[in-house]
């Protein structure tokens, strides 16, 4: 885009998803922001807010310094709370959290004790708003993504094949599935925008086998589409081999070298992409600081195997990527939920 202003139908997207999240005059409206945030989306977010008179307050906290030895991108595992008591009490005093933090509270460590409080979390990725705008969550993907959280719930096999050279299995038994569908209007819940996405994080010991990342399947943490192949060798839950020629096998190898922590070559989580209006040339078409990448995430039919934290399994790192495979079949106890890169419908 070429200029960052107040543009009215961005003020409507806004208003849209506080809606559905119901919102109400009655209610108090915690935004949390840090230095680092960015001020077009808070300013449309208080904007849109005024539109609902709800009662509202903002938390703006210092954007932290770096300790990664590594660029840290898009890992939903803010650390802005770290040290803030006195901003993560306002937070659990609210009814409603807007968080506008850079990487999203979602895998943040004080996450669970605000959604104790009671209070219910609507992130707003860090995209331009011009991609927000496409991305308005639509009502009926709520039923289609809670009818896919239910059906890996009942799962106790998950297996991903390709036309490319991907086998994986991931044993189910004891997995913790949640679906997004693009906002939240429950207590103690939480949301992203963009949504439409199914997610299940394995118990400890069960993904293996191989999973092929072909020339144009995506590395969200390098935002970059591959150019060549990239084969990851998973032996109960870690990459054990990365195989391929190349920038892109090079990038990855090197990367998850540098964090010197065997939890980040483990499987954080895995799922599919249920967004029909998510688009997977988007990331062509935005400069890399007016993306994070979430529409990629979503993209219908995608097969979405990140890497790093799972807390179900007991690991936690920062190390963290995020690569939407396409073409691929997803079947749960031998039910194909998506053929080829296209999502089935149930029957």
């Amino acid at each position: 885009m070429l200029h960052d202003r107040i543009e009215p139908r961005w003020v409507d997207a806004f208003a849209e998803v506080f809606d559905l999240c119901r919102i109400t005059g009655r209610e108090t409206v915690a935004v949390l922001s840090e230095s680092q945030s960015r001020v077009l989306n808070v300013e449309l977010t208080e904007l849109a807010l005024a539109r609902l008179t709800a009662q509202r307050y903002g938390v703006r906290v210092p954007t932290p310094g770096q300790t990664a030895p590594v660029p840290v991108r898009s890992t939903g595992a803010s650390q802005v709370l770290n040290n803030q008591a006195g901003a993560v009490a306002a937070l659990k005093a609210a009814d409603v959290i807007i968080d506008l933090t850079v990487e999203g509270l979602l895998h943040a460590p004080q996450m669970g004790e605000i959604l104790k409080s009671g209070a219910r979390v609507m992130m707003i990725s860090n995209e331009h708003p011009d991609a927000l705008e496409r991305l308005v969550p639509k009502p009926e993907m709520k039923d289609q993504v809670k009818a896919a959280v239910k059906r890996c719930r009942a799962a106790s096999k998950m297996t991903v094949t390709s036309a490319a050279g991907t086998d994986l299995t991931v044993d189910f038994s004891g997995a913790i599935t949640a679906g997004v569908w693009g906002w939240t209007d429950r207590p103690g819940t939480v949301a992203h925008w963009p949504g439409g996405v199914v997610v299940s994080f394995p118990k400890a010991g069960t993904v293996n086998g191989r999973l092929v990342l072909d020339a144009g399947d995506v590395n969200l943490t390098f935002k970059r589409y591959l150019e060549r192949p990239v084969v990851l060798t998973l032996e109960d839950d870690y990459v054990t081999a990365i195989d391929g020629a190349g920038t892109d096998a090079e990038l990855m190898r090197r990367y998850l070298a540098a964090w010197g922590d065997r939890d980040a070559y483990a499987t954080s989580h895995v799922g599919w992409g249920m967004n029909r209006d998510a688009r997977y040339e988007a990331l062509t078409m935005y400069d890399q600081r007016d993306t994070n990448g979430t529409e990629l995430r979503c993209f219908a039919g995608n097969f979405l195997y990140s890497t790093g934290a799972n807390e179900f399994a007991n690991r936690y790192t920062q190390g963290h990527f995020d690569l939407p495979v396409r073409g691929c079949t997803i079947t749960l106890d031998g039910v194909d939920v998506v053929r080829d890169g296209e999502m089935q419908e149930p029957g």
